[in-house]
């Protein structure tokens, strides 16, 4: 069967609504939420592949493991991204599956533990800019800094870890990818952006200490399987040019050469929030992607409506 295919990025930062609901089942019930609206594309007949952030599961992850460093062996970044994709994905997976079950939908639903290969040479190995885990004191961080981390000071606030967020290269399992979205599944997978990964000159995988972009690296896998549309849900309801200021207005439309302008101006997204997202959907664009939509969960099939979002295309 013939179908329209979209990929989905959900934002790790949907689940954990704020700090007083981090808990596994607070961000299970994110979750549910989250699936009863993208269940109303898999009824309309869409191939879904679903991925999504992780930045602040890490983050418990790591801090978890610091606070038991006396008594058990700390956990390695890449094995950090491998656990909450397998924990995200439950998440997921099976509220997905409740879902289908609700509505009497013949699907299947399976999460996919995704590597993403990077180049170990890669610019950003040689400037680490990406802050991860707990801060530390001078103390701490001389003794990380003699263990091989990167160290830099935070605002005041400390000192924190930096690791570096290279570009993702190529999707490790995307053949399963595929031949799983031809059968009619439902795929969660490159959580986090994938656990990133380089190739020795044999060809065999190491992972590595790395952030690599979630939206980038959805952008990569939505071009790579042919996806009619990349959806990246996120916090807000439609794009705003000139975000922040007095002049802020939502936009409905852009075309890829408007993306590309306005990213370029350097005044409009904010770095480390809808920036990255404008690149990842004008990467997927430059690709040959159709169309891109970015609106918040809660608005997703008002969006694909044409009532709401923002909507990205092609020139």
């Amino acid at each position: 069967m013939d179908r329209r295919t979209a990929v989905i990025a959900i934002g790790g930062n949907s689940l954990i609504r704020d700090r007083y609901h981090q808990t596994v089942r607070d961000q299970y019930v994110a979750a549910q939420e989250t699936c009863q609206h993208i269940v109303t594309m898999v009824k309309d007949g869409w191939g879904i592949a679903i991925t999504h952030g992780n930045g602040p599961q890490v983050g418990f992850i790591l801090r978890r493991s610091e606070l038991a460093a006396g008594e058990l062996h700390e956990v390695p970044l890449d094995v950090c991204g491998a656990d909450t994709q397998g924990a995200i994905g439950y998440e997921l997976q099976q509220n997905l599956g409740n879902e289908f079950r609700r509505y009497g939908i013949d699907r299947d639903t399976v999460t996919l533990v995704c590597q993403t290969e990077v180049a170990a040479d890669d610019p950003a190995f040689a400037k680490p800019s990406k802050p991860i885990g707990s801060f530390m004191d001078a103390e701490q961080a001389d003794r990380r800094r003699a263990e091989g981390w990167d160290i830099i000071e935070d605002a005041n606030r400390g000192w924190r870890r930096v690791v570096a967020s290279p570009q993702p290269l190529r999707i490790v399992e995307l053949p399963s990818v595929r031949r799983l979205l031809d059968a009619g599944t439902v795929v969660i997978t490159v959580g986090g952006g994938g656990i990133p990964v380089v190739a020795d000159e044999s060809g065999n995988l190491r992972g590595v200490a790395a952030v690599i972009d979630k939206d980038l690296a959805s952008a990569l896998l939505a071009s790579e399987i042919g996806a009619e549309l990349f959806i990246i849900s996120t916090a807000v309801e439609k794009v705003a040019l000139e975000f922040g200021t007095p002049r802020q207005r939502w936009v409905d439309h852009l075309t890829l050469t408007q993306a590309r302008h306005y990213l370029a101006e350097g005044r409009h997204f904010a770095a480390g929030s809808m920036a990255p997202k404008i690149q990842a959907v004008v990467s997927y664009l430059e690709r040959g992607g159709q169309e891109a939509l970015i609106t918040d969960p809660g608005n997703l099939e008002r969006a694909l409506a044409g009532q709401t979002g923002t909507r990205i295309t092609a020139d």
